[in-house]
């Protein structure tokens, strides 16, 4: 049995039965995966340009889709998703976290339904709704998760959600290449239409698995609590353990409670608990992932290969989504082994050299020549280090981002401070897949319905690696070191110590079990001793 009020919450026993709950949510995660990782092949795919791109009546780019509608079928995903993440907390609040999934899959699945359609402004529709819907999801989901996992595996458990992620884009890529030759609307419709699926099973699973018991306790519902805690543990509701991890959680709620309300205002101002700071960390955290400018190469990477001369791009994109998907897995055990902290570290270091030489090959031996010809060696390279560049990303910031999203914020602002943070997740989301094009594609300007862009190409590795130098940096004075604490003890560590000393202090808390139970029964002594103690005192 777990020390009380140690907020791990599970035993031994019940281990399966809360990682199977806690997991099985994260197959939200293959929803947005999916989702993201369709529409690169899809817009590449020649009925899918008949139906909706511009015919080029000078006759040398044949059917083509304009880049200002390239941009705008891309990023409008992102658009609806951003406002999907804000709508997350009034959702969160009022309908719960449970709840709020399911109806968070009937949107999305509407939205799926729109893009069936042949006409373009109901394609479009149909991407923004369901955006909406892939933005509550993804803000729900990983807070569900932070929020039933046991402590000392929660790195693995919400690290899932990113794994899922990668498997829905595999899924996509692995779709989308055996689609792409057919000659009829099925190309691109069948690859549109499975996402029904990943709907239905997120909701109907939902639909069997507990509210979140911290979600019951917030809102004061102590019986349910104990029933929700009491299925995650396997242990009777009555029982010690779900007691202590019920009487730990209200001392938390009593103790955020007390300094006052719990307004957007609040997330932003810097009391005793520092949710400010941690609100600030959370939206820039999301932001500078988005700005590793990984969704490039899962938004752009067909085409993106495609104009670099090599054949069969979306065989690139499948091996792309593999090391994506493979490496995560090796992520996830990674989080709660070497520790968020050190993990973004690692990965902004490994990225940016990987961009730069991405960069360099291309600009320097990459390019291909007057004739058409390309240096087949120079390919390998790039294709090897942009691997190597999503390995980096699938170790540590993938799934590392959305562990500390989770788990950094006090329980009274949650929903709102991660709203606030997975929003901007998916505001630069959408800011760099709108520009993207206008960065990387080749200018048409003087050409009927040309559009002037930046040319940059493969250029825009050297932005892309600039960025990883700042979340480096961001990384050591932002972020701290959470691994094995509960997210009471979080709280702790940000009202009690600094970032860059938050794994001394860490360690420290663990050694003296330093909780919101303990130091509540340590007061409790210090104004009431015993009479031996008393006498000592004397």
């Amino acid at each position: 049995m777990a020390p009380a009020g140690t907020g791990e919450g599970v035993s031994t026993a019940s281990l399966a039965w809360a990682i199977i709950m806690s997991a099985f949510a994260a197959f939200g995660g293959i929803l947005y995966g999916y989702d993201t990782g369709t529409i690169s092949g899809v817009i590449a795919m020649t009925d899918w340009l008949d139906t909706f791109g511009t015919v080029d009546t000078t006759g040398s780019l044949g059917t083509y889709l304009k880049t200002s509608n390239k941009s705008l079928v891309v990023s409008i995903l992102s658009a609806g998703t951003f406002f999907g993440a804000l709508f997350a907390y009034p959702m969160g609040d009022m309908l719960g976290r449970k709840w709020g999934i399911v109806t968070s899959c009937t949107v999305f699945a509407l939205g799926v339904g729109l893009q069936l359609d042949t006409e373009w402004a109901t394609f479009i529709v149909g991407r923004f709704i369901a955006g909406l819907g892939v933005g509550l999801i993804s803000c729900l989901v990983p807070m569900y998760q932070s929020e039933c996992a046991p402590k000392n595996i929660r790195g693995l458990i919400v690290g899932l959600y990113q794994l899922a992620i990668t498997i829905g884009a595999l899924l996509a890529a692995i779709v989308l290449n055996a689609t792409k030759d057919f000659d009829d609307h099925s190309a691109w419709r069948i690859p549109i239409a499975i996402q029904f699926a990943w709907a239905f099973v997120l909701g109907g699973g939902m639909v069997l698995l507990p509210e979140s018991p911290r979600y019951l306790m917030y809102k004061g519902r102590v019986d349910a609590a104990r029933v929700a805690l009491s299925r995650l543990t396997n242990q009777p509701a009555d029982s010690e353990a779900v007691q202590a991890e019920c009487h730990e959680i209200d001392l938390a709620i009593k103790a955020e409670q007390a300094i006052g309300t719990s307004t957007y205002i609040d997330c932003f101002r810097n009391g005793e608990y520092k949710n400010g700071l941690r609100t600030w960390t959370g939206i820039m955290l999301q932001g500078w992932q988005q700005l590793t400018g990984i969704n490039f190469i899962f938004y752009y990477g067909t085409t993106f290969f495609a104009s670099a001369g090599i054949n069969n791009p979306f065989i690139i994109t499948i091996i792309t989504d593999v090391v994506n998907t493979a490496m995560t897995i090796v992520g996830v055990q990674l989080i709660d082994r070497v520790g968020r902290r050190r993990l973004l570290l690692i990965g902004a270091a490994g990225m940016l050299v990987c961009e730069y030489i991405v960069a360099i090959v291309g600009v320097t031996v990459g390019e291909a020549t007057s004739t058409g010809a390309v240096n087949l060696a120079a390919q390998r390279v790039l294709i090897a280090f942009v691997c190597f560049y999503i390995a980096f990303f699938a170790i540590s910031w993938g799934p590392v981002a959305w562990v500390i999203t989770g788990e950094i914020f006090s329980l009274n602002l949650r929903a709102k401070s991660m709203s606030l943070a997975v929003a901007s997740n998916w505001l630069w989301n959408f800011g760099i897949g709108y520009a993207t094009p206008y960065l990387v594609d080749k200018s048409t300007k003087g050409q009927p319905n040309g559009v002037a862009t930046a040319s940059l190409g493969v250029k825009v590795f050297f932005v892309w690696g600039s960025t990883c130098v700042g979340c480096l940096i961001f990384t050591y004075f932002f972020i701290p070191e959470t691994k094995g604490l509960s997210l009471e003890q979080i709280d702790l560590l940000y009202k009690n110590s600094t970032i860059r000393g938050s794994e001394k202090y860490r360690k420290r808390m663990l050694m003296a079990n330093e909780t919101y139970t303990a130091k509540s029964e340590a007061d409790h002594v210090e104004d009431h001793p015993t009479d031996s103690e008393a006498e000592q005192k004397v």
